[in-house]
């Protein structure tokens, strides 16, 4: 990809199109502290204030910037590199890490040490870009008192209060309003399938942990859902287009919001997995469609539990996992709480969080 001149005009050849830029899209684009803010890079003008008939006088490229006289008396250097990749309209950033698939054999992926100024060090932008590439990360020695988990969430980002709290607690308690307050083993599923939106990120911080059971499982539903893609296609479709309704009910409040199983993007690529069967109900459906469904939805089920696409592992005091809920499923194994206690904190955040605090440290250390 790259700009090139003809007449005044700005083109942009990608390789095998050429076509030219509106002058009025490089003119709301100028920089400079006449335009911008040096802080924020908020434009300190109104772009929808300007006559649209903008026209370029005079055009040249030095160096890397476009230089450019425009007839309403506006000069303006433009970097020819920030402007090509803003015409690709794809995310350099998050969508530029590939995902990493794996499964029960996955053993290479690095744990990460809290420490003084972590939330500002390379190695923060290191476990964010870790992220995105497994779904989940975790981090030792996160200190555990006074909810410390609430500090850390908001150093990264803002914490997604839900009806649960800013944080909730995770241990076995009489009378429990969800079953991750019991000592009952939890098969792999996503949280809060039922909000709109659903919670992007999970963080849990085990607190205590005497147990021998309570093992932390993981499964990757993008692994589990494109290889369902290739072997099973009828599956995958009836599970990518029909959509169910989730719901939770307790004595304060009813949420539902309805979803596929498999949700894709525009580009009929990976977007999220919502799976909690105890709280999904299928609609009424024809009946050989509504049995497809529901050989389809075991299929994805027994997937998902396989001993093959898990993997399993005891969260010791002062570590703190953060997990993707679009895309990894979490349980954990059933354990016994007469050899002790076994506390965990939670709350989450949003996607956004993790995104700016990723495009920040990149621009913090020019990576």
């Amino acid at each position: 990809m790259k700009i090139e001149l003809s007449k005044n005009k700005v083109l942009f050849n990608n390789g095998s199109t050429i076509q030219e830029i509106h002058p009025f899209w490089l003119r709301e684009r100028v920089e400079g502290e006449e335009f911008l803010d040096n802080t924020t890079q908020q434009r300190l003008f109104d772009p929808s204030s300007i006559n649209t008939e903008i026209i370029i006088k005079e055009v040249n490229i030095r160096e890397g910037f476009l230089e450019i006289n425009f007839n309403d008396g506006v000069n303006s250097k433009l970097k020819i590199d920030k402007i090509a990749t803003e015409f690709s309209k794809k995310d350099t950033v998050i969508k530029s890490i590939k995902k990493i698939k794996w499964n029960s054999t996955l053993s290479n992926v690095k744990n990460y040490t809290y420490s003084e100024n972590f939330f500002e060090s390379k190695e923060m932008y290191d476990l964010l870009v870790s992220f995105y590439e497994y779904g989940f990360v975790i981090i030792k020695n996160v200190p555990n008192e006074n909810n410390f988990i609430v500090n850390f969430a908001n150093s990264i980002g803002s914490v997604r209060r839900t009806n649960f709290g800013e944080h909730f607690n995770v241990r076995s308690k009489p009378n429990p309003n969800d079953l991750a307050y019991t000592t009952l083993s939890l098969s792999p599923h996503t949280d809060n399938p039922y909000r709109n939106p659903v919670p992007c990120i999970q963080l849990l911080h085990c607190i205590e942990n005497e147990v021998k059971g309570g093992l932390s499982t993981l499964v990757d539903g993008y692994t589990v859902t494109e290889n369902l893609k290739k072997k099973d296609q009828d599956a995958y479709n009836i599970l990518s287009e029909v959509k169910v309704k989730f719901k939770f009910i307790d004595k304060d409040v009813i949420l539902e919001d309805w979803s596929e199983l498999i949700h894709l993007d525009e580009n009929k690529e990976f977007k999220q997995v919502r799976f909690s069967p105890r709280l999904d109900y299928v609609p009424i459906l024809e009946k050989n469609k509504l049995g497809l469904y529901y050989k389809s939805r075991k299929k994805l089920s027994d997937l998902y539990n396989s001993k093959e696409n898990r993997i399993e592992f005891r969260l010791e005091p002062k570590d703190l996992i953060m997990m993707d809920n679009y895309r990894v499923l979490h349980g954990r194994t059933k354990y016994d709480p007469n050899e002790g206690r076994r506390f965990l904190q939670g709350c989450y955040i949003d996607f956004d969080s993790t995104e700016g605090k990723l495009r920040h440290l990149k621009r913090k250390f020019r990576l």
